[in-house]
């Protein structure tokens, strides 16, 4: 449950970059959703999958990775169940004033479709390093400002980018029907793999000092 919820918390940070104009605003406010994960303790793959090294360390390995599947598919239930709930508002809907949030999604996913297998796996290694220093931050500052900045610069520093977040992703993919293709289904897994030698390189080489 808590895996759906972090997803849901992803897509509904989603849903506030799609709905402003403003990028700086936008990966500001999209923060709020790792904010809540962190708060809560809720199970976002990103932010588990930099710990892996240290279940492999302690030999738990086997565990943690069945662990990572549970989580990462419950990101995607709890991605799919906000887009299919936005669908379903006029906030999906281009209005006269306004552009649907299903056509901004369109716009966005298509950028990613085009882009090649190599730079996305590529912009993802950098959104998972980013993920794992701001839970990390958060983890190890038990108190001061520092645990909470940590969260709010890395989401915007890889919004801003355009770095690949694979939750983020699977909500924007839901809300744009695109996973009706097989290529989203593979780009989404090449993301994945992406954020996950990310997440591990600084918990990697550490271990390796």
């Amino acid at each position: 449950m808590e895996a759906i919820l972090a997803g849901i918390m992803i897509a509904l940070g989603g849903s506030i970059y799609l709905s402003v104009e403003n990028k700086i605003v936008g990966s500001f406010l999209f923060a709020l959703g790792l904010y809540t994960i962190c708060v809560f303790a809720f199970n976002l793959f990103t932010g588990k999958v930099g710990y892996l090294p240290d279940a492999i360390k302690k030999k738990k390995h086997a565990a943690y990775l069945k662990f990572l599947g549970i989580v990462w598919l419950g990101n995607l239930i709890g991605t799919n169940i906000v887009a299919f709930l936005l669908k379903n508002t006029r906030l999906a809907q281009n209005s006269i004033t306004s552009v649907g949030l299903i056509e901004k999604a369109n716009i966005l996913v298509q950028t990613k479709l085009t882009d090649s297998p190599l730079s996305l796996f590529i912009l993802s290694i950098f959104c998972g390093l980013l993920m794992y220093i701001a839970v990390d931050i958060y983890k190890e500052k038990e108190e001061g400002v520092g645990r909470y900045l940590g969260i709010f610069l890395c989401v915007m520093v890889f919004i801003l980018a355009g770095f690949e977040h694979c939750v983020a992703n699977m909500f924007y993919f839901a809300l744009a029907g695109a996973f009706k293709n097989f290529s989203a289904w593979y780009l989404l897994l090449v993301m994945t793999m992406g954020n996950s030698l990310g997440a591990m390189l600084i918990p990697y080489l550490h271990k390796k000092r």
